[in-house]
């Protein structure tokens, strides 16, 4: 019996070194998300002869920082011919450097309004340099706080204030509770 145990355990042994050397080059496969990068990159590539415009617009209907303007902001910066694009929540407001022979105001409209039916595109104009803080109640009307205007857009920037004063970076960055829109609820997920 002994020795049956001994040619059985030789026997395995063999079996198995000799299975194991599998001599056969392994197979390389390319993952698909770095194909999709480097055509990404290759379509992201911008001439360097190009004209660039930078275009300045108002985006009505997003509730929250994350869900709304993170995704407005990915979808243009993901179109062929944008250089770079940046959708500032508190203002409302897209900043979008792009190419003029590949993207029109048109298709900018279109890929904000196509994240969300909710989504309105307002006042798109072309600017020299993007405006960098909130733009003030008028030199003139502030030399005459008299006037209607001046005075409500004071007393809503202060009530503005009062409430985001306690707020955190994350309150501040959050869906509103009752928001029912696609985006939210993916942020809410998240």
């Amino acid at each position: 019996m002994k020795t049956f145990k001994h040619v059985l355990v030789l026997a395995m042994v063999t079996v198995f070194a000799f299975s194991c050397k599998n001599e056969a080059q392994p197979e390389v496969k390319t993952a698909p998300a770095a194909a999709e990068n480097t055509e990404a990159a290759v379509k992201k590539a911008i001439n360097p002869d190009a004209k660039l415009a930078k275009a300045e617009f108002k985006i009505e209907g997003m509730t929250c920082a994350m869900g709304c303007a993170k995704t407005i902001e990915k979808k243009m910066a993901k179109m062929e011919g944008v250089k770079s694009a940046t959708v500032d929540f508190e203002r409302e407001l897209a900043m979008v450097e792009y190419d003029e022979a590949i993207v029109t105001p048109a298709s900018l409209e279109n890929t904000v309004t196509s994240v969300a039916d909710t989504y309105k595109v307002k006042d798109m104009h072309t600017v020299d340099a993007f405006s960098t803080a909130k733009k003030e109640c008028s030199v003139k009307c502030k030399e005459d706080c008299t006037k209607k205007d001046c005075a409500d857009c004071a007393a809503k920037t202060a009530e503005c204030k009062k409430k985001c004063a306690n707020k955190t970076e994350a309150e501040k960055m959050a869906c509103a509770k009752d928001c029912k829109k696609a985006c939210c609820a993916e942020a809410k997920k998240a």
